[in-house]
């Protein structure tokens, strides 16, 4: 039989790179780890779909590159960045980068012939920093992280366990006198495991959300299906405090073809070998928008790419790439086989492309370990806000800020875990199991594609790259009476995943939707255009 319920010192929630450093770091220092993604494999979230390459140091400047990097982030985050923050990934990761990705877990990134490092160039870089593996360096560091965790004793990875919501003492505690202590406590979390059907507790002494991002509750999005802001939903309704959740950033150029509403990448990384945006006639437009053409920063390709589009009615624009300075199928590998799988030679022909939600700017806020306002609670990664990316996020620093806060979060923890077990008996013999509120089994699948539908489109249309206050009072009015609608729906019907997923994305959206209303300064991917 199943076990419902366990105890661990450390639960993390979440296996992407962030998830899967902490744990490395953690385990690696003999800390017990309980792993757990939503997912069939370690590797079924955002983490592996990224394709241009993650920050390391230019080969002109080295170590000293960390100054003009820190400038390089502030200016695409619009200087409402936290400086900290900042100056903290610009010095560790090199090192984090080294340690992990070259020493401990090695990936295999490009190399030049004489075995130094390839090094590109990405949109907002003031040189070239960027390590990469063709166009699919994700995968690559997922496929040597999974290599580590799996084959370490201290990490047990439960998959196929959607996380329902967060433990505390002051919400989940039976007993009064748990209740009374001031400060709330995070306790670990129910989660729901797919394979019973039955939800479980997980109790922790730490906890670790490392949820990723939000990019599907909008319409078109280049996110893993998963990415609906579990993190960001629990988080909120457990008090827990979120910051800058107005700015999504939506990457320039996804593939414009209608399979799925999840838009293949078109990395950036083309642009850093010499790819131009043109519009239907062939025309190049970005430099008549920014002064750094094609290589501004997202949140000013995605507008001007937007303002095109609305002035010409044309349904998208093209990347061509005949300027491209490598071979096409040994460098972007992952973007032709998506562009030959929807009938398009990339070799001839330029790709059609338009933008799609891609990066949570925002999130569940979080300081240099990964502490959050909740005693016992850590976030790391995208549904994190470490205040690295302000309005907007420099292209490949995602990936160094995951390994970075993995990294610092594991090495707090492990110190912290020095000192043994935290959880007193009587307060987790105070927590009880999931009780089913409701056994309606109405989880009907064509109620809930609707309301996803509703969703997506509301958030796509009315909070998206362009916003204005009739928009967002229109999409908060919305949201609201869903959210209600499914908040009793969820009350009263047995619990399944649809119905978590659905539940954490309505969630999501509102929230996200009542941050861009309060924000009325347009600035980096808040675009108001009132």
């Amino acid at each position: 039989m199943e076990r419902t319920r366990r105890h661990t010192q450390v639960l993390i929630i979440g296996s992407g790179l962030a998830g899967c450093t902490a744990a490395l770091t953690l385990a690696d220092a003999g800390v017990e780890v309980l792993l757990i993604n939503a997912g069939e494999r370690l590797d079924d979230g955002n983490s592996a779909l990224a394709q241009g390459g993650i920050i390391y140091k230019s080969a002109q400047d080295g170590e000293n590159d960390a100054k003009r990097l820190a400038e390089d982030i502030l200016v695409a985050g619009h200087r409402i960045n936290r400086i900290c923050a900042v100056e903290h990934l610009c010095r560790q990761g090199p090192f984090c980068v080294e340690s992990v990705l070259i020493d401990r877990a090695p990936v295999p990134f490009d190399t030049l012939p004489d075995g130094s490092f390839r090094l590109t160039r990405e949109g907002g870089h003031s040189v070239p920093r960027i390590l990469h593996r063709a166009d699919y360096t994700g995968k690559a560091i997922m496929d040597s992280l999974m290599a580590a965790i799996e084959a370490h004793p201290k990490v047990t990875c439960l998959h196929r366990r959607a996380a329902i919501d967060l433990l505390t003492t002051h919400h989940h505690a039976k007993d009064s006198q748990h209740r009374y202590e001031v400060m709330n406590r995070c306790l670990g979390a129910y989660v729901l495991n797919e394979e019973t059907g039955e939800p479980e507790t997980l109790l922790a002494d730490w906890t670790i959300l490392a949820t990723g991002g939000v990019g599907h509750v909008f319409l078109h999005s280049t996110n893993a299906p998963g990415c609906v802001g579990a993190g960001v939903s629990m988080a909120f309704r457990a008090g827990v405090s979120l910051a800058n959740l107005e700015f999504m950033q939506f990457h320039p150029t996804s593939l414009f073809e209608e399979r799925t509403n999840r838009r293949p990448l078109i990395t950036e990384a083309m642009r850093g070998e010499g790819a131009r945006l043109v519009d239907k006639r062939g025309v190049h437009f970005m430099d008549h928008h920014d002064s750094r053409g094609d290589l501004a920063p997202r949140d000013v390709v995605a507008k001007a790419m937007l303002e095109e589009m609305l002035r010409s009615g044309d349904p998208c624009l093209y990347l061509d790439t005949s300027a491209v300075r490598r071979d096409l199928e040994t460098g972007f590998p992952t973007v032709c086989k998506a562009c030959r799988e929807a009938g398009i030679d990339v070799g001839h022909e330029p790709i059609p492309v338009v933008p799609a939600a891609h990066y949570f700017c925002g999130g569940i806020l979080a300081d240099i370990d990964g502490r959050t306002s909740m005693q016992g609670l850590y976030a790391i990664g995208e549904c994190s806000c470490t205040g690295i990316h302000g309005a907007n996020r420099l292209a490949s620093s995602s990936l160094l800020e995951a390994l970075v806060w993995g990294v610092g979060c594991g090495e707090h923890l492990a110190r912290m875990a020095k000192d043994g077990p935290t959880l007193p008996n009587d307060l987790m013999e105070a927590i009880p199991d999931w009780q089913h509120e409701g056994d309606d089994k109405r989880d009907d699948p064509a109620l809930i594609a609707q309301d996803w539908t509703t969703i997506r489109n509301t958030m796509w249309n009315y909070v998206g790259i362009s916003r204005s206050s009739a928009r967002l009072r229109r999409a908060f009015e919305d949201l609201r009476d869903l959210v209600r609608h499914i908040h009793d729906f969820y009350k009263n019907t047995r619990i399944t995943r649809r119905l978590v997923d659905l539940f954490h994305g309505s969630q999501t959206a509102y929230v996200i939707t009542q941050a861009a209303m309060r924000n009325k300064r347009s600035i980096g991917c808040h675009n108001r255009i009132d």
